[in-house]
């Protein structure tokens, strides 16, 4: 029992995996066709070797300059700030953004000691100073510590001379991007607002 209850102890380290869930993942590891789970280790294995961060953007990719920041088509001056690699994920899905992303890793939250400079606030001003952005949208999540770093990097670039934008209240206060329907974040990015 003793490698059972370490499965299900380091399953825990996942985000929003508890006791239970990581029981469910252990038994149903054990009953899954073991090609599959050696599959499924030499990924999650790939994936964190791989993976870097984009040296312009800051998203996970396993090219540098990342495939959206090569990408020609992409409008070249607009930047959707967002928290995390899975926001950009989920602002792709929906298909209508054709603008560049910065990635900031995290928002300010001094209850964690994460300031402005353990974030990639330096490189989104220095970024912004060397290209021909027009527009910067800030689409941190609507929690405090979203609205907190939202407002700090506005007052950062408002004297840069270019226009900075909120997404819309579209999306419910204190909830991630992450978990919002495409329909819901398609208003909020059309809605945005100057900040």
């Amino acid at each position: 029992m003793h490698i059972l209850e370490d499965l299900i102890e380091k399953l825990q380290w996942l985000p929003g995996i508890g006791r239970k869930s990581a029981l469910r993942l252990a038994f149903f590891l054990q009953k899954m066709d073991e090609t599959k789970v050696k599959e499924l280790a030499e990924t999650i294995i790939r994936a964190r070797t791989s993976l870097k961060e984009c040296v312009i953007c800051h998203n996970l990719t396993e090219t540098n300059p990342c495939p959206i920041c090569t990408d020609k088509s992409r409008e070249k001056e607009r930047i959707c700030v967002v928290e995390q690699p899975s926001d950009v994920m989920i602002i792709e899905k929906m298909g209508e953004y054709k603008g560049l992303y910065h990635i900031l890793h995290g928002v300010i939250s001094p209850i964690n000691n994460v300031g402005p400079e353990n974030l990639r606030i330096n490189s989104l001003l220095e970024r912004v100073r060397k290209s021909h952005t027009k527009e910067v949208i800030i689409a941190t999540n609507p929690t405090t510590e979203g609205d907190i770093t939202a407002i700090y990097i506005a007052k950062l670039l408002k004297p840069l001379n270019i226009r900075v934008t909120r997404i819309a209240r579209g999306l419910p206060t204190g909830s991630d991007i992450e978990f919002a329907d495409t329909m819901t974040l398609a208003k909020a990015l059309e809605g945005r607002q100057e900040i």
